[in-house]
């Protein structure tokens, strides 16, 4: 009987698992499905793709379909997985005009996150980007470029390109004024991106608040250094919807009333996990709505395992299931799963929603939890912020680093932080993911015996001050 180890998804999560099995039990069939043209690229780096810092989409790509057969991977582009019987313990696919069944092993469900956009009428019309995918981030590029321009030449990747589309965009005549509705991830990240082709930017965020997650701290000087960047912030504001004739954005229109005349929009309002395949079957959803797992990437049905931004994981410091899409995560369960399925059991390994997110030259960064979100995990959190120098005063470069650090009264268990500045903030963090992974107290944290030399850092790590204030104060 065929044994095939089949993944549905061909990006970060669901070529590492293949890579991986394939690479520890190379006689194993392994088939995957992708119903989209573009396979292992990096979601992350469209905003600079579009900013024009990355030349070619092409550049984007970890694997091309060449890499990928010569792994001896059967790779199937343009053909969607429709269905999954986990009686029959097959696949129901549709491409090249047929429809057919495909019989699976081990089967891990890797079909990734879709962008929101229904939140926001008008978010179809032509000029309004939800930068989520290789084709739209060509599109808007190529919507920035002068008509004169060979677009499709400008973008690359005329190989697996929406040529279409990116002709199509390439013919109008460039934008203005543009308004970003979100002012997560992505919103910053475009702003930059946008600025950068001298357009008049306005960021609109219906929260007090950009950049939530990393709390008011990060938030505060975020938002001051947009405003010195010329982008005009529009806090608690809420979209409406996106208005314009002849299917063409031309305005936006807030809940309160006021409006905006524009001529391209972005829309960053977050993602969902795409769980569709799963609904009417028995495997489990979570309270987020992805795909429940345990800690060797299983579903609640024999032989199904789940991965990447469709997926829950454990959280390091609450124990308990949660749903945060990054890629690291899903690169690294994809791989241990693909270990499993060869016959070395391994674990996923626990998140802690290590992120970073760069807002023109200001570098932030987030681990665990912050006090809102301890406190519904039942924790009692106190916290501090500082600000320090990230090298010794008296080296050329230092600038001011500011560390929020939270922790639990009683155990003094470090529980999260966040951190911000233009010196190598960002890679600051993962002393406190590692921190947290080691379910470190902050006095132990505190005692870290940190690298110290003038161009790197003071002798005393903002991180090591702003974990001396709070031991202090617990």
């Amino acid at each position: 009987m065929p044994d095939p180890f089949v993944v549905v998804g061909g990006d970060a999560a669901g070529l590492s698992a293949a890579s991986k099995c394939k690479r520890e039990a190379p006689d194993r069939e392994v088939v995957v499905f992708e119903k989209g043209q573009w396979v292992s690229y990096a979601h992350c780096g469209e905003p600079y793709f579009v900013k024009g810092e990355v030349d070619k989409l092409e550049d984007l790509l970890s694997l091309t379909p060449e890499d990928i057969a010569e792994r001896d991977i059967d790779l199937h582009r343009g053909h969607e997985v429709v269905a999954v019987d986990t009686d029959a313990e097959t696949v129901t696919v549709e491409g090249d005009d047929e429809r057919y069944e495909q019989p699976y092993g081990d089967l891990l469900l890797a079909t990734g996150a879709r962008a929101l956009t229904d939140p926001i009428e008008g978010s179809d019309r032509d000029g309004a980007f939800a930068i989520h995918g290789l084709d739209a981030a060509a599109a808007a590029r190529a919507y920035l470029l002068d008509p004169a321009e060979d677009a499709l030449a400008d973008v690359g990747g005329e190989a697996f390109v929406d040529a279409e589309r990116v002709e199509r965009y390439g013919a109008m005549e460039p934008p203005e004024t543009v308004a970003i509705v979100g002012g997560g991830y992505v919103g910053v990240e475009m702003a930059e991106a946008l600025t950068a082709h001298d357009l008049d930017v306005h960021l609109f965020q219906r929260s007090e608040h950009v950049l939530t997650p990393f709390g008011e701290a990060v938030a505060g000087v975020v938002e001051d250094h947009l405003r010195e960047q010329g982008v005009a912030l529009h806090l608690n504001t809420e979209v409406a919807r996106l208005r314009g004739a002849d299917g063409r954005v031309a305005a936006l229109e807030c809940t309160d009333g006021t409006e905006l005349e524009i001529d391209m929009a972005v829309v960053g309002v977050g993602v969902e996990p795409n769980t569709n395949l799963v609904e009417g079957t028995d495997i489990d959803t979570g309270e987020s709505g992805a795909i429940s797992t345990d800690d060797r990437g299983r579903t609640s049905t024999e032989g199904v395992y789940a991965a990447g931004d469709c997926a829950e994981d454990r959280h390091t410091v609450t124990g308990e299931p949660a749903w945060v899409p990054l890629g690291l995560t899903a690169n690294r369960a994809g791989r241990a799963i693909g270990a499993t399925v060869a016959g070395d059991p391994t674990p996923t390994g626990d998140i802690a929603g290590t992120a970073v997110v760069k807002a023109f030259e200001q570098e932030c960064g987030r681990a665990g939890l912050l006090p809102e979100a301890a406190a519904e995990a039942g924790f009692d959190p106190v916290s501090e912020t500082i600000t320090a120098g990230s090298r010794s005063g008296y080296y050329p470069g230092a600038a001011e680093t500011t560390v929020t650090l939270v922790a639990d009264r009683e155990s003094e268990r470090l529980l999260g932080g966040t951190i911000v500045g233009t010196d190598r903030a960002a890679v600051r963090i993962d002393i406190l993911a590692t921190a947290l992974e080691g379910d470190m107290t902050v006095g132990e944290l505190e005692r870290t015996d940190l690298a110290y030399a003038p161009p790197f850092s003071p002798v005393w790590d903002p991180v090591l001050v702003a974990a001396k204030v709070l031991h202090g104060r617990l």
